[in-house]
């Protein structure tokens, strides 16, 4: 796994984090291409079918050749069996949609970034005991962003990040950064279902290009 302060700082810098699977491995390519195209520097392909594995060693070995500066990491990584399994295909860093002690310590001795998700103070609490630097607030859409002004009071210095519920407009996500948050995870509304099955890699570029314009804009309101 890669340092996980320089990947923390390439996600800070970005301001999001794009997330994605699809089955077919060659689609999956190109669209890592294209968000790389578009200006991304770190992102995430997640642990949710039998294909992801073969999948991503392909996306790892092309990163390799072709985007040496991409971090790619893995996501819906729940169990100590898949993270031993990813660290050793290469991820640079570990998101899981639980608080998994276990695969939290296997993360660590490799002093790689492990990005949990919670929806409770009480699994935040556990993740900060558990070395989590950046902290996924999932599912965002049920929580908004009332709830990060609610929780970044009470764990003051944690770094938290919304996944699920972010939309791609300016007044969305203004509304995640003046929550409080250091940056906002984009999956469906960003790689969405059309440009997958279609096959629009050009729009997703153009996509990728305006969000991260949003996201800066936001930033500086």
């Amino acid at each position: 796994m890669k340092n996980k302060q320089d990947v923390l700082d390439s996600i800070l810098k970005q301001g999001m984090l794009p997330l994605f699977f699809y089955e077919d491995a060659e689609v999956s390519l190109q669209v890592v291409r294209a968000l790389y195209k578009g200006g991304v520097r770190v992102m995430e392909y997640t642990n949710r079918a039998k294909e992801a594995f073969e999948n991503f060693k392909l996306l790892k070995a092309t990163q390799e050749k072709e985007m040496p500066d991409l971090y790619l990491g893995v996501g819906t990584v729940k169990t100590e069996e898949d993270v031993i399994k990813y660290a050793n295909a290469g991820a640079d860093f570990i998101v899981a949609p639980t608080v998994n002690p276990d695969v939290a310590a296997i993360v660590n001795q490799h002093n790689g970034l492990w990005i949990p998700g919670c929806m409770t103070p009480t699994e935040i609490h556990l993740a900060q005991q558990h070395g989590a630097a950046l902290i996924k607030i999932f599912p965002a859409n049920v929580l908004g962003p009332a709830y990060i002004t609610a929780v970044t009071d009470v764990f003051r210095g944690q770094l938290f990040m919304p996944t699920g519920g972010v939309e791609l407009n300016k007044d969305n996500i203004s509304g995640w950064f003046k929550a409080g948050v250091c940056a906002v995870g984009m999956g469906s509304k960003l790689i969405t279902k059309e440009v997958l099955q279609n096959k629009l890699y050009d729009q997703l570029y153009t996509n990728t290009v305006n969000t991260l314009q949003l996201i800066q804009l936001a930033r500086q309101l």
